[in-house]
Order: structure tokens, then sequence, then C-alpha cells
């Protein structure tokens, strides 16, 4: 297969044509970026420049051209995954690895980046250019560097090993998921299941080979994929089919060809090894070096704050159900299968609210066109649906303008859940970002294009997609990081939009957007019927409002037993030594009011710290919660018209300089001071004024 221009991976601008890339035009496209840009790299070592356009921009140049194929290639492999996809990914991961860990690895390089951060002329850089210089220093030491070169090689082996480690771990999560389904028949296996749940089962049946199944008639079809899984757990009054429905989800990656395990134990002790060669005690050390986060100390200090906030309401919390249940005739202790069910009963007995009768308000175009108003309203920007090429028919591409009708960006939106090919969860991720040089010819700057994907539940036979308030919530959260990447005004690549943001702090703006589902002025503009149109009742907002410190306890604690396990098994002096399932059943049982099943084995599908970017640094969303908190407080404190005001203000600091300058300095920015801890116990109801 020719790498030429015909190869629909290396023939593009400013997106791809992926309805023509196939898994054989990968390996051709992915030698001829490496070729070329390794040769250049020779070059630049060779040629020793040690000037910022002698040395930052072919390095820039050269890491971008691998950058943007790879990126379509593992874009792909997450939302279209194919058997031969999956050999072609793995068989390039290796070669690609090495490449950018040649760069990070190269004295010469290095040499030079030093010398330009020592020069007089460093002061007279932009803060942009400073910080691109330090952090490539900065990462040029975690990467080994420093080392001999036996010991540098042995790192890169490591290194390539470990990218071959994540992905076996997220592809065994996602075919372990694929492979449930409880097929139900009879009419009484779905007792309590509203109108909504029915219809996704059926659904989910027809996937599986179901095609007469109805939401009437059946026959149901529960999977593990998360929009069916809680549907079904939370509103399912046969607590045995729950218990296996849950005992299935817990043990995903477990167990047989897709036991993940070994893979955890091989993960923790590669990345230890890693961390000792580079001096750290531990991998924790070595993932700190590169967060906000001043220390370990500190970690641990803000987990203490927020366990000891949430176990007094998390333990009421547990109380609370266990009380409903057993006044609803269930003599048997509460079990963590009982947990949800019993929840959406508490909150639709205090509150009032009802999944399914929620659902209609949210209809996903509607959601979509406020979700754009808001970003106008704040930020003045617009979003525009457009035509672009897409890898599935539901996608849908928008290109974004300014208040003066400038384009500076797009973004793709994949929302629906496709079990069968899609990887779970939700997250942003980049096709493109800004960059002054990699622009194209007659282009002063390339603009940013973000991927916003989600799993929700896709439209019906009769109706659009009907949005949970949680699914709503998650697409402002992504939305939040898409704004991110493509509002920035940095020009250079390696600090523009989230790229240079530590990983603690990079989830403030998602976490900063998800704020405003619980703005009361922001839900009357949302939630219209999709039939009627007829406005949310104000009865129902003030309950979602109310919603947000619902079992807030609960939730604190969830995330806090997350951090800590994850704090735990990489701060292990002999990882391989250990038992980290063990492990996680320890940390939960310590901190959580109702521990898990002795046979509980979720650490194994535990992909933030596995096969994500959140190993050692879990800890980040309530890190980040911390400073969204606190910079939304600004905007609760405020009247409405001066909204505008300070979403411009948050624009041109936190979504503007991205990674230019140190994350507690763009903060500082923005407010005005440094965060302020009890935002967030005061935002969850953890907290009073009168105890402030």
């Amino acid at each position: 297969m020719t790498s030429g221009p015909e190869n629909p991976l290396l023939a593009w601008e400013e997106y791809p044509d992926f309805g023509r890339i196939e898994p054989h035009h990968v390996e051709p496209a992915l030698r001829a970026v490496l070729k070329q840009s390794q040769a250049e790299l020779e070059r630049l070592e060779q040629t020793q420049a040690r000037t910022w356009h002698g040395l930052l921009v072919p390095l820039e140049r050269l890491q971008d051209r691998v950058s943007r194929v790879w990126g379509v290639v593992t874009h792909l492999h997450r939302v279209r995954d194919c058997a031969a996809l999956r050999t072609a990914h793995a068989a390039m991961q290796p070669a690609v690895v090495e490449f950018f860990n040649r760069i990070a690895q190269s004295r010469s390089l290095y040499d030079a980046l030093q010398y330009i951060a020592q020069s007089p002329e460093f002061a007279r850089f932009s803060q942009a250019l400073q910080r691109t210089i330090m952090l490539a220093v900065r990462n040029a030491t975690l990467h080994g560097v420093g080392l001999e070169p036996e010991q540098r090689e042995r790192f890169s082996a490591l290194a390539r090993e470990l990218a071959e480690l994540r992905t076996s771990f997220s592809t065994n999560v996602l075919d372990s998921t694929q492979d449930f389904a409880l097929v139900l028949h009879k009419a009484e296996d779905v007792q309590g299941l509203p109108d909504d749940c029915l219809a996704l089962a059926a659904a989910m049946a027809q996937r599986r080979g179901h095609s007469a199944a109805t939401a009437t008639q059946g026959p149901w079809a529960i999977t593990l994929d998360l929009p069916s899984y809680l549907a079904f757990m939370q509103h399912s009054a046969r607590r045995d089919l729950r218990q296996q429905v849950h005992r299935a989800y817990v043990t995903r990656a477990a167990h047989g060809q897709w036991d993940n395990a070994p893979l955890i134990r091989r993960i923790m002790a590669v990345r230890h090894e890693q961390a000792t060669l580079l001096g750290f005690p531990h991998y924790a050390a070595m993932s700190l070096a590169s967060k906000m986060a001043p220390s370990l100390d500190a970690v641990h200090e803000i987990l203490r704050q927020l366990r000891e906030a949430g176990t007094d309401p998390g333990l009421t919390d547990l109380i609370e159900l266990s009380d409903l249940a057993h006044a609803h005739g269930q003599n048997e202790d509460i079990q963590p299968w009982d947990v949800l069910y019993w929840a959406e009963r508490l909150k639709e007995q205090r509150l009032g609210l009802r999944d399914a009768e929620l659902r209609p308000y949210f209809p996903l175009p509607a959601i979509l066109d406020g979700l754009f108003a808001l970003a106008g309203h704040l930020f003045g920007v617009y979003f525009e649906l457009a035509q672009a090429p897409v890898w599935h028919p539901d996608v849908r591409y928008y290109q974004v303008y300014n208040e003066h009708n400038e384009r500076i960006g797009g973004c793709y939106f994949d929302l629906y859940a496709r079990p069968e090919e899609k990887r779970s969860g939700a997250w942003m991720d980049e096709l493109a970002g800004r960059s002054s040089v990699c622009a194209p010819v007659g282009s002063c700057v390339r603009l940013p294009v973000a991927y916003i994907i989600a799993n929700q539940r896709p439209p019906l036979a009769d109706q659009p997609a009907l949005m949970s308030f949680a699914e709503v919530s998650t697409l402002f959260h992504e939305f939040g990081h898409a704004l991110q990447h493509i509002l920035t005004t940095v020009g250079h690549g390696f600090v523009a939009g989230v790229n240079g943001i530590e990983w603690d702090a990079v989830e403030l703006a998602s976490q900063f957007m998800e704020n405003w589902c619980y703005d009361r002025p922001t839900l009357v503009r949302l939630a219209r019927h999709y039939q009627t149109n007829e406005p949310l009742p104000p009865d129902m907002i003030d309950a979602l409002l109310r919603s947000r410190v619902f079992r807030a306890g609960s939730a604190t604690l969830r995330q806090v037993a997350f951090a800590l396990t994850d704090l735990k098994l990489y701060t292990a002096p002999e990882p391989e030594h250990i038992d980290p399932i063990a492990i996680a059943q320890h940390m939960a049982s310590e901190v959580l009011p109702l521990a898990p099943v002795p046979e509980d084995r979720s650490v194994c599908s535990f992909a933030h710290i596995f096969s994500g970017g959140y190993a050692a640094g879990y800890y980040s969303y309530k890190w980040a919660e911390v400073l969204s908190a606190d910079a939304f407080s600004l905007f609760s404190a405020a009247d409405s018209d001066e909204h505008g005001i300070l979403g411009r203000r948050f624009r041109d600091t936190v979504l503007a300089l991205g990674g230019s300058r140190p994350p507690m300095d763009v903060f500082r920015l923005f407010q005005g001071r440094d965060p302020d801890p009890k935002a967030l116990l005061l935002q969850d109801g953890l907290l009073t004024q009168e105890n402030t």
C-alpha cells in the first residue's frame, strides 16, 4: 500500500476523509511520516541550533507531522474499533512511542534547550515561549535524558512496553463489557423499568440479534454499557437480577482471556522502575513532579479534608437508604446492588425527581442549542453546523466563530453509545491544535479542532435522543474541555489550549462549565419538552437545584476512595508483590460506609489510572473541582447581567492562556487570589456559610 498523497491519513489539511480511512492505510502512513520526521530530527541534532527559530520551530513541526496522523489512528481505534484496526494500531505503536522517547531523550536537544533557557535572550521571550522551553526541559528530565546510555535504553524499552500494556488493558475492558448481555423474555423480569428504559433494552436486544424485539413485548437485553447498566440498576424491581448485573459489572476484565489483574501488576512495576531510574522513591513522586500540587502531603491533606467533610453525611445517606428499603419490605441488609435502586426511589420521594419524567425536557438537539447559546453569552463564541467528513453517520461537525465573525476552530460531536465498536465513557480529544508554526500555506495560524465523545442513549424511532440530567452534565463537562482547546489565543502549539496544562488543573474549565447545569436561569432556558416546548416546571427546577447536594457525602467519599486507592497503588515500594484487588477492597472498606462485595474486581476496569492519564493523579478531579467551584462562586455572587463581563474575563485568562502560564498564575489572573478549598465544600452542601 502506497504512502503517497492518495493515502487519506496523509492527504488532509483541516480534517481527514474519515470515511475513506481503512486499517491498511495505517502502517504506510505512519512509516512515511516517521521516516521524514526522524530524518529532520537527526539534522536538527547535528546542526545544534540554539535559537527559538532554529530549534523550537522545526521541533514543533516534526513532532506535529507524526502526532496528527497517530492522533487520527488512535481516535478511530477508540470510536470505530475493529480487529484489523487493532492489529494495525498495535503494530505501529512501538515505533511511535520510540520516536517521541527519542526526542525527549535527545541530549543534543536538551543541551540546546538549557542553553536557551540560560541565555540573556530568554528574559525577552514571551511568557508562552518561556513556558514552552521550561516544559520541554522538564519533559526531557522525566523521560530520562540525564541517564546513562544503558539506563536510557532501559527507560525507553519500559515506555514501549507500557504503551502496549495500556492498550491491552483498555481493549480488555471494552471486550469484556461487550461480552455480557442479560436477555430477558418475561414481563416479570422487567418490573419497575419505565417505558424509555424498556425501549432502550429492546434496542439493545435488536443489536444482539433479536430483530423482532419491542419495548412492550421484548425480549429485552441489559448490557454493561453505562446507559443500559444505570437504567437497569436504578429502576429494576428485581433484586436478584440487579445482583446478577452488578456482579458482572464489578468483575469486568477480571477473568479468563480478559483478566487485567496481571496487566495491572506489570503496569505498576514498569512505572515504578521508570521512577526509580529517575531517582524517585515511587511513581507517585514522579507523577507529581509535573503536577500543580506542590507535594504528596498537600494532596493527602485535601483528600483528608474532603473525607472528613463527607464521612458523617455519607453514613447518613446509607442509613436513609437502609430505612427506605426496610420500609418497603426489604428485610435483608442493603447491598451494593441496592444502592442505585433505593437512591433513585429516595430521590423520587424527597425531590420528586424521576428520570423518565425529566428526559423529555432534555432532548439533545435543544440541549446543544442551549449550550451554544450559553457559550455565546459568556464567551462571545458561536457554533454553526457545517459539512465535514465524519466516521459515523450520527457524528456532527460545527465551525466555531468569535464575536467578530472570524472562524477560530471546529468541533466534532459523537455522542451516542455504540458498544460494539466504541469505548465507553466520555472524553474530549484534539484533531488539531492551534499553531502558528504548523499553519497551512497562506494562513498565519492553524485553527484548533476538537472531538467531543460521549456514550448516551441514541434516538429511538419516534423521538430524538432524550438525555438524563447526568448526561447533560457530562456534555457540559466535555464541552468545557473543548472550549479551552478552541478558544486558546496561544500560537505556540506545545502550550496552546489544553497542551502544557498540569494534569491536576486541566479539569478546571470542564468542571466550571458543568456548574452551569445548576444555574437556575440556564436551566429555565435549557429545559424544554421535546413535544410541547413547555419549559421545565418551576418545582422540578427547584428539585434539580437541590439535587446537587443530594447524597453529596456519598459522592465525595467515592471519589476520595478512588484517589486514595490510586495513590496507595503507586506509592507501593514493591508493586509486583502487592495485591491491587485487595488494596482497592481495603481502601473502599475504610472510606465508604458500605463495603464492596468480596468478589468486587472493579479495579480491573479502573481505566483512568491504568490505561488513561490519571496514574497517581486521580485526585486531580477533586483538586481541579476546588478551582472550578471557587471560580464559579464569582458568577453565583454576581447579577446575571454581569455574567457576560465575567465570562469574557474567564475566556481571556483560563480559556485563552491554556498551558502558556502556570495554572496558579492563570487562576490568580482570573480570581485575583489563591483558590479557597472551602468553595467546594460550600458548593456540595458539606459546609454552611455559618461554619466558614
